[in-house]
C-alpha cells in the first residue's frame, strides 16, 4: 500500500474541504515479490535432498551395519521429509500471495468503478 502525494509536498495534511492532496493506491508489487521469494526458496531447496542422499551413500556402504549409521539414516529421512514439506509450503504460499494480488486488483477496480460518478480531484465540474 502506498500513499501517493498529490499537488502538495506531502508534509502537511490536507487543509479545508479539499482532500485531494493524498490518495491511497494499492500495488500488487509487494505481493508478487514475496511470491517470487517463496518460489526462489523452494527452488533453492530442490538440490538439498539429492545432496543428502549422495553424502550418506558413501557412509552407508563403507561402515557396514553400525547402529549409529542406522540412526543417521533415520535422521536423513526425517530431514528429507522436512525439506519436502518446506518446499510444499513455499509453493502454496507463493500461490496464495499471487491470488491475493489478483483479488486486490479486482477489488481496486470494483472500488474505482463504484466512484465513477464522484468528482475527481482536479477535474472541472460539469
Amino acid at each position: 500500500m502506498t500513499v501517493v502525494h498529490g499537488l502538495g509536498d506531502g508534509t502537511a495534511p490536507p487543509s479545508g474541504g479539499d482532500h485531494c492532496e493524498r490518495r491511497l493506491e494499492h500495488s500488487d508489487g509487494p505481493w508478487l515479490r514475496a511470491a517470487g521469494g517463496a518460489d526462489e526458496l523452494r527452488a533453492h531447496m530442490a538440490p538439498v535432498r539429492q545432496e543428502l542422499v549422495l553424502a550418506h551413500q558413501g557412509l552407508m556402504s563403507g561402515a557396514g551395519r553400525l547402529t549409529a549409521l542406522a540412526e543417521l539414516a533415520a535422521v536423513r529421512e526425517s530431514w528429507e521429509r522436512r525439506i519436502q514439506a518446506a518446499q510444499g509450503e513455499c509453493g502454496s504460499l507463493a500461490d496464495k500471495l499471487r491470488e491475493a494480488a489478483r483479488i486486490q486488483g479486482g477489488t481496486n477496480e470494483a472500488v474505482r468503478s463504484s466512484f465513477t460518478s464522484v468528482r475527481v480531484c482536479g477535474e472541472d465540474e460539469r
